[in-house]
């Protein structure tokens, strides 16, 4: 049966205002496919760039899980129809409103999906798309980590800031599998949740003194890497004091969301800090935060191969999904709008809200 004319899907009304709407079916693009969307993920960014007050229009959501129903005509990575497949899609993208994941039919981009494997349900692989070009950029791109088909062989440290956090939890399994000792931090309760993730130790975060001071006698001072997934000038400061100050090589810090070097180099001068955004592993120019952001095809390149890396992990056994909430508050695109100001009011923990279409 071939796709409908029109579909519904979630687009930006206003500042803070998610609408259903019904749409002409996407346009193909050519290294792009056409998606009917079983189910999708949301996360943080999902109801920060609704905050923001993205462009009027702009489709949002990133994850989603689907069957292939065309394919375009200049892939970079070959797909046929019917293949079920899961990935990130570019939401809230100002410059092509069509994008976004949350709607029946989605347009997406081939080199950042994967084909599902065969040990995967449709909600598991809905909650991986966003994670997998996130931990790509933060842990390997900004800092440095060997890839796990490559891992270390000589003990090394890194500190995750917000170990409960989906992208935390996904970031420690990959961290483990390219060789290194994990030290992150959650609320006591998500303790044994975060430790079977792969962290080797957990503190909780609460005390922020004792927390530095509980990492660095575990660590004897010797981190030189730290990744956070909470990105606050307080969680950036914690990390500051966790990283190694004593010269030699430089210490390095990458954050989801821009903290100001100052906040870290205050504390410790021997930090190369900076931050990823996710939505540049398209390697195309997209508006966003009220301005265009020029294209970085490099992050493409990697994002590619990282994604087979991560298929190839998956269908072994070796990456696990986060837990997920299904269809939380309700089903579908009314569940979804639920669902993002469950996430907003910060009402989940250790876990994926999933809504099936």
């Amino acid at each position: 049966m071939s796709p409908p004319a029109w579909i519904k899907a979630l687009h930006v009304e206003s500042k803070g205002k998610a609408v259903i709407q019904n749409d002409p079916l996407p346009k193909l693009r050519d290294d792009y496919l056409l998606v009917r969307v079983k189910a999708v993920g949301l996360n943080p960014t999902d109801w920060r760039q609704l905050t923001l007050g993205t462009e009027p229009g702009a489709k949002l959501g990133c994850d989603y899980a689907g069957v292939v129903e065309e394919v375009g005509s200049k892939l970079s990575k070959p797909f046929s129809k019917g293949d079920r497949v899961a990935g990130f899609a570019h939401g809230s993208n100002g410059s092509q409103h069509d994008d976004g994941a949350f709607g029946e039919y989605s347009v997406v981009k081939a080199g950042l999906a994967f084909r599902i494997p065969n040990n995967l349900s449709d909600q598991e692989a809905a909650v991986l798309g966003l994670g997998i070009a996130t931990v790509g950029q933060g842990l390997y791109q900004a800092l440095r980590l060997p890839l796990p088909t490559q891992p270390i062989t000589e003990a090394d440290f890194l500190f995750i800031y917000g170990g409960s956090t989906p992208t935390g939890l996904l970031g420690i399994q990959f961290a483990k599998l390219s060789g290194f000792t994990v030290v992150t931090t959650s609320s006591p309760k998500n303790f044994d949740y975060v430790k079977s993730s792969g962290a080797d130790v957990v503190f909780d975060y609460k005390d922020a003194d004792k927390c530095v001071a509980d990492v660095r006698n575990f660590t004897r001072g010797r981190v030189r890497r730290a990744w956070d997934c909470v990105s606050t000038p307080e969680t950036a400061t914690v990390c500051a004091k966790v990283l190694s100050s004593d010269g030699g090589e430089e210490s390095r810090y990458s954050s989801l969301i821009p903290v100001e070097p100052e906040v870290l180099t205050s504390v410790n001068p021997n930090i190369q800090s900076g931050f990823t955004v996710a939505y540049t592993a398209f390697g195309e120019q997209f508006g966003k935060w009220g301005r265009v952001n020029e294209a970085r095809p490099e992050d493409y390149d990697f994002a590619k191969t990282f994604f087979e890396i991560a298929r190839g992990l998956l269908e072994e056994g070796k990456l696990k999904p986060v837990r997920q909430l299904v269809n939380h508050g309700g089903q579908g695109l009314d569940g979804i709008i639920k669902g993002l100001d469950e996430l907003k009011a910060g009402k989940v923990s250790a876990a994926k809200l999933v809504y099936t279409l």
